[in-house]
Protein backbone atom coordinates (compact mmCIF):
# COMPACT_ATOMS: atom_id res chain seq x y z
CA UNK A 1 0.00 0.00 0.00
CA UNK A 2 1.28 3.46 -0.95
CA UNK A 3 0.39 7.02 0.04
CA UNK A 4 -0.24 10.03 -2.14
CA UNK A 5 -2.43 13.05 -2.78
CA UNK A 6 -5.40 13.21 -5.15
CA UNK A 7 -4.49 15.72 -7.84
CA UNK A 8 -7.54 15.24 -10.08
CA UNK A 9 -10.96 13.58 -9.92
CA UNK A 10 -12.59 12.87 -13.26
CA UNK A 11 -15.15 10.38 -14.61
CA UNK A 12 -15.02 8.14 -11.55
CA UNK A 13 -11.22 8.00 -11.40
CA UNK A 14 -9.05 9.61 -8.72
CA UNK A 15 -5.58 10.48 -9.97
CA UNK A 16 -3.14 10.03 -7.07
CA UNK A 17 0.30 11.65 -7.08
CA UNK A 18 2.69 9.75 -4.81
CA UNK A 19 5.66 11.98 -5.63
CA UNK A 20 7.04 9.64 -8.28
CA UNK A 21 4.10 8.99 -10.59
CA UNK A 22 0.39 9.64 -10.97
CA UNK A 23 -1.84 6.57 -10.66
CA UNK A 24 -5.48 6.45 -11.81
CA UNK A 25 -7.43 4.86 -8.95
CA UNK A 26 -10.97 3.68 -8.41
CA UNK A 27 -12.44 4.15 -4.94
CA UNK A 28 -13.45 0.97 -3.14
CA UNK A 29 -17.13 0.51 -2.42
CA UNK A 30 -16.70 1.10 1.31
CA UNK A 31 -16.22 4.84 0.69
CA UNK A 32 -19.51 5.07 -1.17
CA UNK A 33 -21.34 3.08 1.49
CA UNK A 34 -19.88 5.32 4.21
CA UNK A 35 -21.01 8.42 2.30
CA UNK A 36 -17.43 9.61 1.77
CA UNK A 37 -16.52 11.46 -1.40
CA UNK A 38 -12.78 11.76 -2.09
CA UNK A 39 -11.73 15.31 -2.96
CA UNK A 40 -8.78 16.83 -4.78
CA UNK A 41 -6.19 17.47 -2.07
CA UNK A 42 -7.11 14.39 -0.05
CA UNK A 43 -4.19 12.41 1.35
CA UNK A 44 -4.91 8.76 0.63
CA UNK A 45 -3.55 5.22 0.79
CA UNK A 46 -3.92 3.11 -2.33
CA UNK A 47 -2.95 -0.31 -3.67
CA UNK A 48 -1.22 -0.50 -7.09
CA UNK A 49 -2.78 -3.06 -9.44
CA UNK A 50 -1.14 -5.18 -12.12
CA UNK A 51 -2.63 -3.16 -15.00
CA UNK A 52 -0.96 0.06 -13.76
CA UNK A 53 -4.08 1.48 -12.14
CA UNK A 54 -4.82 1.49 -8.42
CA UNK A 55 -7.48 0.91 -5.79
CA UNK A 56 -8.11 3.74 -3.36
CA UNK A 57 -8.14 2.10 0.08
CA UNK A 58 -8.23 4.85 2.68
CA UNK A 59 -8.84 8.58 3.04
CA UNK A 60 -6.51 10.05 5.64
CA UNK A 61 -7.92 12.62 8.08
CA UNK A 62 -8.59 16.06 6.58
CA UNK A 63 -7.60 19.34 8.18
CA UNK A 64 -10.30 21.17 6.18
CA UNK A 65 -12.60 20.76 3.20
CA UNK A 66 -14.58 22.99 0.88
CA UNK A 67 -17.60 22.32 -1.31
CA UNK A 68 -17.10 25.19 -3.78
CA UNK A 69 -14.37 24.71 -4.85
CA UNK A 70 -14.39 20.99 -4.03
CA UNK A 71 -10.95 20.64 -2.41
CA UNK A 72 -9.44 19.43 0.86
CA UNK A 73 -6.35 20.04 3.01
CA UNK A 74 -5.73 23.55 1.71
CA UNK A 75 -3.12 25.73 3.43
CA UNK A 76 -3.97 28.89 1.51
CA UNK A 77 -7.00 29.93 -0.47
CA UNK A 78 -5.89 32.46 -3.09
CA UNK A 79 -8.93 34.57 -3.96
CA UNK A 80 -8.35 36.09 -7.39
CA UNK A 81 -10.26 39.29 -8.16
CA UNK A 82 -10.20 42.13 -10.65
CA UNK A 83 -11.32 45.73 -11.10
CA UNK A 84 -11.03 45.34 -14.86
CA UNK A 85 -13.67 43.33 -16.72
CA UNK A 86 -15.09 41.32 -15.09
CA UNK A 87 -15.25 43.60 -12.04
CA UNK A 88 -15.35 41.57 -8.83
CA UNK A 89 -18.05 42.40 -6.28
CA UNK A 90 -16.32 42.62 -2.86
CA UNK A 91 -19.17 40.56 -1.41
CA UNK A 92 -17.94 37.55 -3.40
CA UNK A 93 -14.51 37.88 -1.79
CA UNK A 94 -15.97 38.43 1.67
CA UNK A 95 -18.15 35.34 1.54
CA UNK A 96 -15.29 33.11 0.41
CA UNK A 97 -13.01 34.66 3.06
CA UNK A 98 -15.61 34.04 5.78
CA UNK A 99 -15.96 30.40 4.76
CA UNK A 100 -12.18 29.95 4.71
CA UNK A 101 -11.88 31.48 8.18
CA UNK A 102 -14.44 28.99 9.49
CA UNK A 103 -12.33 26.17 7.97
CA UNK A 104 -9.08 27.40 9.53
CA UNK A 105 -7.61 28.20 6.13
CA UNK A 106 -5.31 31.14 5.38
CA UNK A 107 -6.51 33.66 2.78
CA UNK A 108 -4.52 35.62 0.20
CA UNK A 109 -6.24 38.30 -1.90
CA UNK A 110 -4.84 38.63 -5.40
CA UNK A 111 -6.04 41.56 -7.53
CA UNK A 112 -5.20 40.59 -11.11
CA UNK A 113 -5.23 42.56 -14.39
CA UNK A 114 -3.48 45.55 -12.81
CA UNK A 115 -2.10 46.42 -16.24
CA UNK A 116 -5.67 47.33 -17.22
CA UNK A 117 -6.92 48.74 -13.89
CA UNK A 118 -4.63 49.21 -10.87
CA UNK A 119 -7.25 47.89 -8.46
CA UNK A 120 -6.11 50.19 -5.66
CA UNK A 121 -9.56 50.71 -4.13
CA UNK A 122 -10.33 46.97 -4.07
CA UNK A 123 -6.90 46.02 -2.73
CA UNK A 124 -7.13 48.80 -0.14
CA UNK A 125 -10.22 47.25 1.46
CA UNK A 126 -8.37 44.02 2.21
CA UNK A 127 -5.08 45.62 3.16
CA UNK A 128 -6.97 47.66 5.78
CA UNK A 129 -8.67 44.46 6.97
CA UNK A 130 -5.27 42.81 7.49
CA UNK A 131 -5.22 40.34 4.60
CA UNK A 132 -2.09 39.54 2.61
CA UNK A 133 -2.96 41.36 -0.60
CA UNK A 134 -1.17 41.34 -3.96
CA UNK A 135 -1.63 43.48 -7.05
CA UNK A 136 -0.50 41.45 -10.05
CA UNK A 137 -0.74 41.14 -13.81
CA UNK A 138 -0.60 37.72 -15.42
CA UNK A 139 -0.15 39.56 -18.73
CA UNK A 140 2.94 41.66 -17.85
CA UNK A 141 4.32 39.62 -14.94
CA UNK A 142 4.02 42.48 -12.45
CA UNK A 143 3.80 41.18 -8.89
CA UNK A 144 4.17 37.53 -9.91
CA UNK A 145 7.49 36.99 -8.10
CA UNK A 146 6.03 38.29 -4.82
CA UNK A 147 2.98 36.05 -5.19
CA UNK A 148 5.19 33.03 -5.98
CA UNK A 149 7.21 33.66 -2.82
CA UNK A 150 4.03 33.97 -0.70
CA UNK A 151 2.68 30.59 -1.80
CA UNK A 152 6.01 28.74 -1.94
CA UNK A 153 5.90 25.29 -0.38
CA UNK A 154 2.19 25.45 0.44
CA UNK A 155 -0.94 23.67 -0.79
CA UNK A 156 -3.04 26.38 -2.44
CA UNK A 157 -6.32 26.65 -4.31
CA UNK A 158 -6.88 29.52 -6.71
CA UNK A 159 -10.52 30.56 -6.68
CA UNK A 160 -12.57 33.53 -7.86
CA UNK A 161 -15.34 34.57 -10.20
CA UNK A 162 -15.16 33.49 -13.83
CA UNK A 163 -12.84 35.51 -16.05
CA UNK A 164 -10.53 37.02 -13.42
CA UNK A 165 -7.56 35.03 -14.71
CA UNK A 166 -6.90 32.12 -12.35
CA UNK A 167 -5.49 29.87 -15.08
CA UNK A 168 -3.51 32.76 -16.56
CA UNK A 169 -1.92 33.39 -13.16
CA UNK A 170 -0.84 29.77 -12.86
CA UNK A 171 0.65 29.95 -16.35
CA UNK A 172 2.56 33.07 -15.27
CA UNK A 173 3.74 31.47 -12.01
CA UNK A 174 5.10 28.38 -13.74
CA UNK A 175 6.95 28.68 -17.03
CA UNK A 176 5.93 25.97 -19.43
CA UNK A 177 2.45 25.52 -17.98
CA UNK A 178 -0.18 25.83 -20.68
CA UNK A 179 -3.55 25.84 -18.98
CA UNK A 180 -6.43 26.88 -21.22
CA UNK A 181 -7.60 30.46 -20.74
CA UNK A 182 -10.73 32.23 -21.91
CA UNK A 183 -11.91 35.66 -22.95
CA UNK A 184 -14.31 37.96 -21.14
CA UNK A 185 -17.58 38.50 -22.98
CA UNK A 186 -17.87 42.14 -24.11
CA UNK A 187 -21.66 41.85 -24.12
CA UNK A 188 -22.09 40.26 -20.69
CA UNK A 189 -19.02 41.66 -18.97
CA UNK A 190 -18.16 38.34 -17.39
CA UNK A 191 -15.84 35.47 -18.06
CA UNK A 192 -16.53 32.10 -19.62
CA UNK A 193 -15.77 28.92 -17.69
CA UNK A 194 -12.59 27.45 -19.22
CA UNK A 195 -11.57 25.31 -16.22
CA UNK A 196 -14.07 22.45 -15.99
CA UNK A 197 -12.71 20.53 -13.02
CA UNK A 198 -10.42 21.03 -10.04
CA UNK A 199 -6.83 19.97 -10.64
CA UNK A 200 -3.76 20.18 -8.44
CA UNK A 201 -0.41 21.01 -10.08
CA UNK A 202 3.14 20.77 -8.72
CA UNK A 203 5.04 24.02 -9.21
CA UNK A 204 8.82 24.29 -9.23
CA UNK A 205 8.71 26.55 -6.13
CA UNK A 206 7.45 23.58 -4.12
CA UNK A 207 3.81 24.62 -4.22
CA UNK A 208 0.86 22.36 -4.93
CA UNK A 209 -1.62 24.71 -6.62
CA UNK A 210 -5.20 23.90 -7.57
CA UNK A 211 -6.89 25.54 -10.51
CA UNK A 212 -10.66 25.60 -9.94
CA UNK A 213 -13.71 26.44 -12.07
CA UNK A 214 -14.83 30.05 -11.77
CA UNK A 215 -17.90 30.73 -9.69
CA UNK A 216 -20.93 32.90 -10.30
CA UNK A 217 -22.99 34.89 -7.80
CA UNK A 218 -25.42 31.96 -7.72
CA UNK A 219 -22.62 29.56 -6.80
CA UNK A 220 -21.51 31.86 -3.99
CA UNK A 221 -25.03 32.00 -2.54
CA UNK A 222 -24.95 28.20 -2.23
CA UNK A 223 -21.64 28.07 -0.34
CA UNK A 224 -21.68 26.88 3.27
CA UNK A 225 -21.71 29.61 5.92
CA UNK A 226 -20.83 29.66 9.59
CA UNK A 227 -23.68 29.96 12.05
CA UNK A 228 -24.77 33.54 12.63
CA UNK A 229 -23.26 33.60 16.13
CA UNK A 230 -19.88 32.49 14.78
CA UNK A 231 -19.76 34.78 11.74
CA UNK A 232 -18.34 37.75 13.67
CA UNK A 233 -15.10 35.79 14.21
CA UNK A 234 -14.66 35.29 10.45
CA UNK A 235 -14.19 39.06 10.00
CA UNK A 236 -10.70 39.55 11.39
CA UNK A 237 -10.93 43.34 11.65
CA UNK A 238 -13.84 42.97 14.09
CA UNK A 239 -11.55 41.31 16.67
CA UNK A 240 -10.41 44.44 18.58
CA UNK A 241 -14.03 45.47 19.11
CA UNK A 242 -15.64 42.18 20.10
CA UNK A 243 -16.69 42.06 23.74
CA UNK A 244 -16.84 45.85 23.95
CA UNK A 245 -20.48 46.29 22.89
CA UNK A 246 -23.16 47.51 25.29
CA UNK A 247 -25.03 44.19 25.02
CA UNK A 248 -23.31 40.81 25.38
CA UNK A 249 -25.26 39.14 22.55
CA UNK A 250 -24.82 42.02 20.10
CA UNK A 251 -25.26 40.98 16.47
CA UNK A 252 -23.28 44.02 15.16
CA UNK A 253 -26.03 44.79 12.66
CA UNK A 254 -27.93 47.83 14.00
CA UNK A 255 -27.80 47.50 17.79
CA UNK A 256 -27.45 50.45 20.16
CA UNK A 257 -24.02 50.72 21.76
CA UNK A 258 -22.33 48.40 19.24
CA UNK A 259 -18.54 48.84 19.27
CA UNK A 260 -18.23 47.32 15.78
CA UNK A 261 -20.70 49.82 14.31
CA UNK A 262 -18.81 52.63 16.04
CA UNK A 263 -15.57 51.37 14.44
CA UNK A 264 -17.25 51.34 11.02
CA UNK A 265 -18.44 54.93 11.55
CA UNK A 266 -14.92 55.97 12.58
CA UNK A 267 -13.39 54.37 9.47
CA UNK A 268 -11.56 51.66 11.43
CA UNK A 269 -13.52 48.94 9.59
CA UNK A 270 -14.23 49.32 5.84
CA UNK A 271 -17.94 49.95 5.18
CA UNK A 272 -18.06 47.35 2.40
CA UNK A 273 -16.77 44.68 4.79
CA UNK A 274 -19.48 45.47 7.34
CA UNK A 275 -22.11 45.53 4.59
CA UNK A 276 -20.99 42.05 3.56
CA UNK A 277 -21.13 40.91 7.18
CA UNK A 278 -24.73 42.12 7.54
CA UNK A 279 -25.72 40.40 4.28
CA UNK A 280 -24.06 37.16 5.37
CA UNK A 281 -25.55 37.40 8.86
CA UNK A 282 -29.06 37.65 7.41
CA UNK A 283 -28.40 34.68 5.14
CA UNK A 284 -26.93 32.60 7.98
CA UNK A 285 -29.87 33.48 10.24
CA UNK A 286 -32.25 32.08 7.62
CA UNK A 287 -30.58 28.62 7.62
CA UNK A 288 -31.87 26.30 10.37
CA UNK A 289 -29.24 24.10 12.01
CA UNK A 290 -30.83 20.90 10.71
CA UNK A 291 -30.17 22.00 7.12
CA UNK A 292 -26.45 22.49 7.68
CA UNK A 293 -23.80 19.99 6.62
CA UNK A 294 -21.36 18.97 9.29
CA UNK A 295 -17.83 19.90 8.27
Amino acid sequence: MREGIICKALSGFYYVDDGQSVVACRARGKHRHAGLTPLVGDRVRFTPLEDGSGALDELLPRKNEFYRPAVANIDQLVVVASQAAPVTDPFLIDRVAAIAAARGCEILICVNKCDLEPGDSLAGIYEQAGFSTFRVSAETGAGIDALREAISGRVCAFTGNSGVGKSSLLNALERGMRLATGQVSDKLGRGRHTTRHVELFRLSCGTLAADTPGFSSFDVDRMELARKEELQYAFREFAPWLGRCQFQNCAHVKEKGCAVLAAVKAGEIPKTRHQSYVRLYEQAKAIPDWQRKET
